[in-house]
């Protein structure tokens, strides 16, 4: 399938589990898979910090673990803090304190095991971008046959994997499906391996960033045709928005640093006091466009947030409600708490648990946008990072982290090279060089 081989047993389980993802979605195994290794990189990690010297030369820790990366440790271990006080404040079960913990184990906590792992491990970046074209091209392969399937009268779903016993956020992440009917428009909509489309999209963009960087022609090729596809036939508002923007932002960064696009920008600013009204004005019409393109699905998100708002307002403004609740038929009986990482928080966790997240997101954030203005090597991370923060406006990230894996080791790798000092691309000197070398082998 590729020519490029890991090195040592990190990479091993990493690239492993990324090219068999289409395997893994075959069997509905993809919600397993994902804590599975988060958990089994998290403690080798751990154990190559704890060993050091001592460990096999191959897996010997790359460096300290950066302080960005100890930001989403402690984060992370003070959402489960916060948690565990939500549930003693509502008086809720033991089984539902469990429950919620194992939830954490499987969602939240995997924001910091992936950076923990790609920031210790000697894993390189080029490991992964070339596993994402890989995926590519699978999705390539497989494309004809979902995109006939309406057509052929074929079944929009294929089975619910017995994995469902495992537990999980729904059915939905344990089912094989070919496509969706929307329910809207009556047309069908393609999510490929993930649980729903929106969420295809927005994995679309990211296999699109990773393949950007890739070397192969054909490899990058099959990463970006793969990437667009999974936008376009998801047909979701917030892929087509992250697919212009989250390649495109990264790579005007270095425009900072540059004397005649200071001048250009006064001068488009200055512009506005003529053209301000009507620029406006079409803005607006865009927006309203934009949200009247699935006004139902518009609705119900606003509603939904605004009811958590509410609620979280008068009655859980600092550790939250503990856990979700259901909604009434105003919302489409769809829970409160959900379809929205920051409102879901609020009213979840409350204030405490929206800082766990927002303070290590916006932190890392700014260091990708600095390193981004130096170097090349901070647009991966820096998209990647844009790419998470789209979602968390459309969906739950912590239900969803499952399968941004790969963007969470980048955003460990990247910690490390920028902890390091490093000026290339690589993971180091020794290490960029191999990864140049990988490349040219498997060419």
């Amino acid at each position: 399938m590729s020519a490029f081989s890991p090195r040592n047993p990190a990479e091993t389980m990493l690239w492993r589990a990324l090219i068999w993802t289409w395997p893994f979605y075959f069997i509905g195994a993809l919600y397993v898979v994902g804590p599975v290794l988060a958990w089994l990189m998290g403690g080798l990690a751990v154990l190559a910090l704890y060993l050091g010297p001592a460990i096999r030369a191959d897996l010997r820790p790359a460096g300290p673990v950066p302080p960005v990366v100890t930001g989403w440790i402690l984060g992370m271990i003070l959402m489960l803090i916060v948690l565990l006080i939500g549930h003693v404040d509502w008086d809720l079960s033991l089984r539902q304190t469990i429950k919620s913990t194992v939830g954490w184990a499987k969602g939240w906590a995997l924001l910091a095991l992936f950076p923990l792992a790609g920031a210790v491990l000697p894993v390189r970046r080029a490991l992964l971008v070339r596993g994402q074209c890989v995926v590519g091209a699978w999705t390539l392969a497989l494309a004809p046959l979902m995109l006939l399937a309406p057509t052929l009268g074929l079944p929009e779903r294929i089975f619910v994997s017995p994995l469902r016993a495992v537990g999980g956020p729904g059915p939905e992440y344990f089912t094989v499906f070919l496509f969706t009917w929307d329910p809207a428009t009556w047309t069908p909509r393609w999510q490929f391996f993930a649980p729903w489309s929106p969420f295809a999209a927005l994995l679309g963009v990211m296999m699109f960033l990773f393949a950007l960087e890739e070397k192969h022609r054909g490899w990058r090729g099959a990463g970006l045709l793969a990437g667009m596809l999974m936008v376009f036939a998801s047909k979701s508002r917030m892929g087509l928005v992250g697919l212009l923007i989250c390649p495109v932002g990264p790579r005007l960064m270095p425009l900072l640093l540059r004397g005649w696009a200071w001048h250009v920008g006064a001068a488009l600013i200055a512009s506005l006091a003529v053209f301000g009204t009507t620029l406006a004005t079409a803005l607006g019409d865009g927006v309203y466009a934009f949200k009247m393109a699935r006004a139902d699905s518009t609705r119900v998100r606003a509603t939904l947030q605004r009811i958590a708002e509410e609620r979280w307002q008068n009655e859980a403004p600092w550790f939250g409600h503990g856990t979700i609740q259901p909604g009434s038929h105003l919302v489409e009986y769809m829970p409160i708490g959900s379809h929205h990482t920051w409102y879901g928080l609020l009213f979840i966790k409350g204030l405490a648990g929206f800082c766990a997240l927002l303070i290590p997101l916006v932190w890392n954030t700014g260091l990708a946008l600095v390193d981004a203005t130096r170097h090349a090597r901070g647009r991966l991370p820096l998209g990647i990072l844009m790419t998470i923060m789209l979602l968390s406006f459309g969906e739950n990230l912590e239900i969803q982290v499952y399968l941004l894996w790969p963007g969470l080791v980048m955003l460990g790798i990247h910690a490390r090279e920028m902890h390091a000092g490093c000026s290339g691309p690589g993971t180091g000197r020794k290490t960029g060089r191999g990864d140049q070398d990988s490349v040219r082998k498997s060419t």
